[in-house]
Parts: structure tokens; C-alpha cells; sequence
């Protein structure tokens, strides 16, 4: 598909069927998805109405793992084509879409002329089914223009033949869309307007229009292609093959059939093929390709590396972490995929606009044609043709692709540096934002704390204390519980044995330890719980007042000591916040820290803070500023999931857990403070394309709407200018694509 129309025609169709709902067709990455109820309408009937109204189509890989991958790179073929519908490796698509497969490969696929086939892909403009189609109506433009030239009185029939041939496609199309109940389409524009001009005797102007209907429709297929591009290319980060080790040997397997706990080898140069986690080797890590970061990491035994980064230095032994379906390119892919299910408010808008528009313009054509004649007695040729062009300036592709394709645009940038958004509604509402809400802990901080202090209480040692705490902890992937396992590592203390390890939310962790049950839980939580006396208490709080946070490890009303750590501020923090107030954005804290530590880390920044909130405080808080303003909550952890949901845009930082991933509309990939305000950066700039693509659409729309009814532009510029502004609006949304969203205005 090129064009907004092209989806609309496809959309209305298809849920015109019976047993069909849900229909939802992305323009950028032509996909179809929809409920069947296949008792009422089968898929080949399904496949059929796609078909008829000129489209190609196959079926996507039953998997629902692999159902997330966009069209890859042009994979060559034997005879020296390409596929590039979607990932042909790794998976079976079964007969049906090998069936479909070969009626790309022949050409038979589709009646007329298609829309950016699949098979067409990668091929220059004139391999392709409408760039041949160009040739054709050039070729016999030519032909008409020298026949007439060497013999006038059957010029005239020249130029009738070459119009009728060119527009036969277009008019085959028309005519399937008008049995489909859609009479207001661009083809049926077209061809009323081709056929017209035949009958009042502009038939070489007829020709003509014909001619340049094919190079505007190949302008937009090329337009919309490079609007595509930059998120087809995130599939192809990862590499297609992988060094796998089996029994001390390493083999060529393909990327896509590696699975958890698989050993790879990943040599100098190479791009890592899968999210691991380094074994043995150490070397500097290019993760730009993924998060967009310039300068390489060092990593070694126990870091983590992402699929699609590239190895710069030495050769890494790497144990897979996760399968391909869900590495971080997948997730990556599967992200904006689903971005454009969540339209823009603009883009639904424009989208309802335009389904009276084409009426309307229809109708204002026929006014044209018939009042001045029928009531002033004009001339019925001049009226008619001038009714013509207003209906070939009438069609709002442009308008209709202008949100998309800004939005696909900007999309891929952010992908590019590390910034996602699911789709235009997020996009629209990151722009309108007016509050940036923080959690502390692994989004303004590091996230890595380390133990500073163990304090200890009664007969208890240190070795105890850690052991005990470790217990509660172990298998927990919290930023705090990983600084007490790591220490308990560095000591040499091995964690007791436990189970039934609870999370108490906002509060702490128990566990059974042993065979008596343990809590490693913050101080007001121990306190209340007898884990903690006022001693001890007093005790936290000074550290608390030095910026470091402590949790209190205790039995049964018993406590058994304090365990103190600290996180460092992130060196980007205080310039983020600095932007974000440079752009007009308030910025908070919100905390299940306490208010010491939280105003400790909050002063630095200078930021506002609310501290000791429960998961519900966080919601209850984003919902009051909600009610005045646009609020962004920016979190890492599956507490923060609730406050993600709530606000106007949730972000989650890269390193966050999967839930807080999956219930945001952001992920920021690169764990950088300063990629907040460069989000709403982009979407500031993404919704200012936007204002000037629809500007640029209506704008020329109405210039040429007053020309043609007063004469001063006839067919040819009509179609021109339809072609131009759908062209213009493409062009100007590739601009986002060079657009640096972490410049500062």
C-alpha cells in the first residue's frame, strides 16, 4: 500500500463481510489483521476481496511467536528476484501462502495493476508492476503524439486508444471497489474523469492525465518505500547466522533457531545474535545498532550483551538468554508493530474527515457541471471539463497519508536512538506534555546500589546477617536485593536455604529461612512489625540523612541488623532535568524511598519529591496532576506498573523489568535520563510535521479547487497536483527521519 485511500479501500471491504470485526490495516507495515468467523466468511474469501480491489496478500506464519517480525531485507531468490513480504527464515508459512508466494513470482496474483507487490520489492522502479505500467502509457502516449503527427485525422483516434488501454487497470479496480459498496475512490475519480475528457474531445489531455495518474502513483509507492525503510531495517540488526558450540565444536546454525542456555562463540566484527550474557571473554561491545549509544562498552564474564550488537575487540563465548522471538530486537520490532494500532486523535480525525470529503467534493463537481449550464446557459464542454478537474483534485491521499507517515518517521528515529513509542495516540500525548513524574531507584539513579555499612544487633554477626538476608533475596532481581547478593558474594557467605519468597508491596521481602520465616523490609515496616527498635531506628535515619537507603533484616520479633547502601544520582540526571525546565516541563520525585534519602538525592537535582509511596500512592498522585496537565511517569519496576498505566505517557527505562516494559507506551533503551525531554523532543517535532503536512495537504487542495472551477488549471495540473501534494506531505515526514531529538531547540 502507498497511500492513506489505499487502506481505507481495503479496511471497508473486508468489514463489510459477514463474520468479520476488529479489521485493523497498517499502511507502513501493510499488514491486515482481523476476527473471522470462519463458519461465515472463509479466508480465501477474505484473500479474494483483497485481491479484487488490486492488492497483493499471504497469510502470515501460524506462530504466534513469529507473528511480530516486519518484512525483512530483499532475501535473493534463485531466479534473481527477492522476497521481502515478511521473515521467510526460521518458520513454515504451509501451502496456502506458498501458494500465494507463487502467484507473486508469476504475476498472476492480481488483477491489473498492483500496489507495491511483494515480489516487487527491491527492484528498481521500472521491474516493478507499476513502473512498467508507466512505460506502457509513456510508450503509447508517444506513439499517439507521432501518429498524429504524421497523420492528423486519426490522431485523434490515437490518443482514444492510448487512454482507454492506460486506464483499463485503473478502471478495473474502480469497478471491483464500486461492487465492494465504494463508489469514492481515487480510481473511480480517475477514470470518470479520463472517460469524460473523451467525450467532450480533449482526448489527448485524456492521455495525458493517464500518463501522469502512473508516475504519481509510482512517486508515492517510492515516497511511502522510503517511509518504510527505516523500520523495515530494524530486522535486519540481527545477523541471519550464529557460531553455535556443540561438544566443544562450533557450527553455522541459523540466528532464528537458537534457544535459552545454548553456548555461541561471537568473533571480532561479528553482531551478536541473540540477547546473552557473556561467559568467557572480554571485549568492547558496539551496542549502537540497539540503543543508539556511540561509544562502545566494555563487558565481560557476567554482562549482559544485546542481539544485534556488534563485538569490536576479541572473541566472547555467549549463553543465550533468550530466544529469538524475544530478544531485544524483537521486542523492538513487536513494539512498533503494535505502534500503529494506536492512532493518533489526529490521525481518527482526518480519517472520519475524509469519508464525507470525497462525497462532498463529488458533489460540488456535479453542481459545477450542471448549474452554470442548466441555469446560465454556459457552455456544457467548458463546465464539464472544468467539473473533471475538480474531481481529480478532489482525492485525499494526501491528507489521509499525511498523519502516518509522519508518524512511521518519527518512529524510526527514536528507534534509531534508543527511544520507542507505541504508536501516534503516545506520540500526540508526549507532546502535550506538562509534568515528568521520576520514580528514584534505577531511573533517576543507577539502579546498582552497593552496601556501604551492616549494623548489627545483639548476638548477631555479619556473616549471619548477610546470609539470613540473602536467603530472603535470593532469585529477586530488585536493584537492592542484587546489592545484598553481591556482597554476600564478595564476602564468601553462601545464602541459607529458603522458600515461598513473597514481595510485600512498597514494604519489603519475606521468606522462609531455614525453617523460621525472615523479612529484609524497610525500617518503618520493621518497626512496625517488632523487627526494629528505636535504637535502631534512630540508627537508619542517620543514614538516611546522608542520601543512603537502609532496610532492616529480622526474624520474628527479632531484629537481627541493618544492612545501608547507596545509588548514585546518574551523571545525566541534573542536565535532564535542566532541559525539561528549559522546555516548559515541571518535574517530581516519587519514592517509596524515604523522605530523607529522597530529599537528599531530590536536593542535588533540584527536583520536587514525594516519599514513602505505596504502588497507590504513585497512582493516586498522577491521577490528581493528571486533572491539569499531560503527565509522563518514568519508571523501572513492577511497582511502578500501575502508575505507568495511569499516566498520560508511561516510560520505561531499558533496563526496567518486562512488566514495567510491556504496561508502558515508552521504553527508553539507553538507561539515559536526557532521553526524556529528547522524547518529547521528537514528539513535539513529529506533531509539528504533522500541522504542516495536513497544512500543505488542504492548503494546495483548495488553491487548485478555486483554479479549476475558474479555468485556470485544467486535467493534467489536477493530477498533478493531487500526485504533488501526496508526494510533498511524504517528503517533508522523511525529514524526521535526519531529525536529532537530542539537540536542544
Amino acid at each position: 500500500m502507498d497511500c492513506g485511500s489505499c487502506a481505507a479501500k481495503i479496511r471497508d471491504a473486508v468489514t463489510r463481510m459477514p463474520g468479520v470485526s476488529g479489521v485493523e490495516v497498517s499502511i507502513m507495515s501493510e499488514r491486515l489483521r482481523l476476527t473471522l468467523d470462519e463458519a461465515q466468511t472463509g479466508r480465501d474469501k477474505v484473500e479474494k476481496t483483497v485481491r479484487a480491489l488490486g492488492y497483493e496478500i499471504a497469510p502470515r506464519a501460524d506462530s504466534t511467536k513469529r507473528e511480530f517480525v516486519l518484512p525483512s531485507a530483499n532475501i535473493p531468490k534463485a531466479d534473481g528476484g527477492t522476497h521481502s513480504d515478511h521473515d521467510h527464515e526460521g518458520h513454515d508459512h504451509g501451502p496456502q501462502a506458498d501458494a500465494a508466494a507463487k502467484r507473486d513470482e508469476s504475476g498472476h496474483g492480481s488483477p491489473g495493476h498492483v500496489h507495491d507487490a511483494p515480489a516487487d520489492r527491491g527492484k528498481r522502479w521500472y521491474q516493478t508492476g507499476k513502473g512498467k505500467l508507466v512505460i506502457v502509457t509513456a510508450l503509447l502516449l508517444g506513439a499517439a503524439w507521432i501518429i498524429e503527427y504524421l497523420a492528423p485525422e486519426i490522431g485523434k483516434w490515437a490518443f482514444i486508444a492510448a487512454c482507454l488501454i492506460g486506464v483499463a487497470p485503473v478502471a478495473k479496480r474502480a469497478f471491483a471497489a464500486l461492487q465492494m459498496g465504494q463508489p469514492f475512490t481515487i480510481e473511480s475519480l480517475m477514470t470518470i474523469a479520463a472517460i469524460g475528457a473523451l467525450f467532450i474531445n480533449a482526448a489527448e489531455e485524456a492521455a495525458l492525465v493517464v500518463f501522469l495518474f502512473a508516475v504519481g502513483e509510482v512517486l508515492e509507492g517510492v515516497a511511502a518505500g522510503k517511509a518504510r525503510d527505516g523500520i523495515r531495517a530494524l530486522a535486519n540488526l540481527v545477523p541471519k547466522t550464529a557460531l553455535l558450540e556443540v561438544n566443544g565444536t562450533t557450527k553455522e546454525v541459523p540466528a532464528a533457531s537458537l534457544s535459552v542456555g545454548q553456548m555461541i562463540l561471537v568473533r571480532p566484527g561479528d553482531r551478536i545474535p541473540a540477547d546473552g550474557e557473556i561467559s568467557e571473554g572480554t571485549s568492547g561491545v558496539d551496542e549502537s545498532p540497539v540503543t543508539g549509544e556511540s561509544v562502545p562498552k566494555a563487558r565481560g564474564p557476567g554482562d549482559g550483551v544485546f542481539a544485534g550488537s556488534i563485538n569490536t575487540e576479541a572473541v566472547l563465548r555467549v549463553k543465550v538468554t533468550k530466544g529469538p522471538e524475544d530478544n531485544t530486537i524483537a521486542r523492538i520490532i513487536r513494539l512498533v508493530e503494535e505502534a500503529e494500532e494506536a492512532r493518533a486523535p489526529t490521525e481518527r480525525f482526518i480519517d472520519r474527515f475524509s469519508r464525507w470529503y470525497m462525497p462532498a467534493i463529488v458533489a460540488v463537481a456535479a453542481l459545477v457541471v450542471l448549474v452554470p449550464p442548466l441555469a446560465f446557459g454556459q457552455p456544457w464542454d467548458t463546465w464539464v471539463y472544468r467539473g473533471l478537474a475538480l474531481l481529480l483534485i478532489g482525492c485525499p491521499c494526501a491528507l489521509v497519508i499525511s498523519v502516518p507517515a509522519s508518524i512511521a518517521s518519527a518512529m524510526s528515529t527514536g528507534a534509531r536512538k534508543g527511544l520507542l513509542m507505541k504508536g501516534g495516540a503516545v506520540i500526540e500525548a508526549a507532546a502535550r506534555v506538562g509534568w515528568v513524574a521520576f520514580d528514584k531507584t534505577g531511573t533517576l539513579t543507577h539502579g546498582r546500589p552497593q552496601v556501604t555499612d551492616l549494623v548489627t544487633f545483639g548476638g548477631t554477626s555479619e556473616a549471619e546477617l548477610l546470609a539470613v538476608a540473602a536467603g530472603v533475596e535470593t532469585g529477586s532481581s530488585h536493584p537492592l536485593a542484587i546489592a545484598i547478593l553481591n556482597k554476600a558474594k564478595e564476602a564468601g557467605i553462601a545464602a541459607l536455604p529458603s522458600r515461598d519468597a513473597k514481595a510485600l508491596m512498597g514494604k519489603g521481602v519475606m521468606a522462609t529461612v531455614g525453617d523460621a520465616p525472615a523479612w529484609v523490609a524497610s525500617p518503618r515496616f520493621a518497626m512496625e512489625n517488632g523487627g526494629l527498635d528505636g535504637l535502631g531506628l534512630r540508627q537508619a535515619t542517620t543514614f538516611e540523612e546522608a542520601g543512603k537507603t537502609a532496610v532492616a533484616v529480622f526474624r520474628a520479633k527479632t531484629p537481627l541488623g541493618l544492612i545501608v547502601m547507596r545509588d548514585e544520582p546518574r551523571a545525566d540526571a541534573k542536565e535532564a532535568v535542566r532541559q525539561l525546565t528549559t522546555m516548559g516541563v515541571s518535574s517530581v520525585i516519587l519514592t517509596g524511598d524515604n523522605p530523607r534519602t529522597a530529599a537528599a538525592i531530590a536536593g542535588d537535582l533540584g527536583l520536587k519529591f514525594e516519599a514513602d509511596m505505596m504502588p497507590e500512592d504513585k497512582l493516586a498522585y498522577i491521577r490528581e496532576i493528571g486533572r491539569q496537565d499531560g503527565v509522563m511517569m518514568i519508571g523501572d519496576g513492577i511497582n511502578d506498573a500501575p502508575a505507568l498505566k495511569q499516566a498520560s505517557v508511561g516510560v520505561a527505562m531499558g533496563s526496567g523489568t518486562d512488566v514495567a516494559l510491556e504496561t508502558a507506551d515508552a521504553a527508553i533503551l539507553r538507561d539515559r535520563v536526557t532521553d526524556i525531554p529528547a522524547t518529547i523532543r521528537l514528539s513535539r517535532a513529529a506533531m509539528a510535521n504533522i500541522r504542516q503536512n495536513v497544512t500543505i495537504a488542504l492548503g494546495l487542495k483548495a488553491v487548485f479547487l478555486v483554479t479549476s472551477v475558474l479555468g485556470l488549471t485544467g486535467l493534467w495540473i489536477a493530477i498533478l497536483a493531487d500526485t504533488g501534494a501526496t508526494v510533498l506531505v511524504t517528503l517533508n515526514a522523511l525529514r524526521l527521519l535526519r531529525f536529532n531529538p537530542e539537540r536542544e531547540a
